[in-house]
């Protein structure tokens, strides 16, 4: 070994030793680090029901479901805070609940179709969207400064 070869059990950041790692442990089934579309997730259900971290799957749904624009608002349904839950069921399905920014709006099946085909063309699973009856406010957006106001 030269004196430019580095030793690859060195951390070249802090100069640490590595801790050598397990030997490729077997990948338990139905856990993989990437689940693949029309898998079914290892834990049940999501993120925001238990508290943990979300899954790359609701990650993954949630980025696409930004690209679903409100037509009359103009932000997405992310932005506007419209997700309230995305679970992943078994059998595999996704259960998505959202809310409308009004009662009774007019493109409530439009917006509905929208999310399923968002979820749909990340998740390789059937989408199943909830609409909840709760009343929408701006305090719900992640951003409310979006909307071009402050509270």
């Amino acid at each position: 070994m030269s004196g430019s070869e580095r030793d690859p059990r060195v951390n070249p950041h802090t100069g640490q030793p590595v801790p050598d790692a397990p030997a490729s442990p077997a990948v338990p089934a139905g856990a993989s680090p990437a689940v693949p579309a029309g898998a079914s997730p290892a834990a049940p259900a999501s993120a925001s029901a238990g508290g943990s971290a979300p899954s790359q799957q609701e990650l993954a749904v949630r980025a696409a479901l930004e690209t679903v624009m409100d037509p009359e608002i103009g932000l997405s349904v992310i932005d506007l805070g419209l997700i309230r839950e995305v679970r992943f069921l078994d059998p595999p399905r996704t259960l998505i609940r959202m809310m409308l920014t009004t009662p009774f709006c007019p493109y409530a099946p439009q917006l509905v179709e929208e999310v399923k085909q968002a979820a749909m063309s990340v998740v390789a699973q059937d989408c199943e969207v909830e609409l909840m009856p709760d009343p929408w406010s701006p305090d719900l957006m992640p951003d409310p400064g979006l909307l071009g106001y402050s509270f």
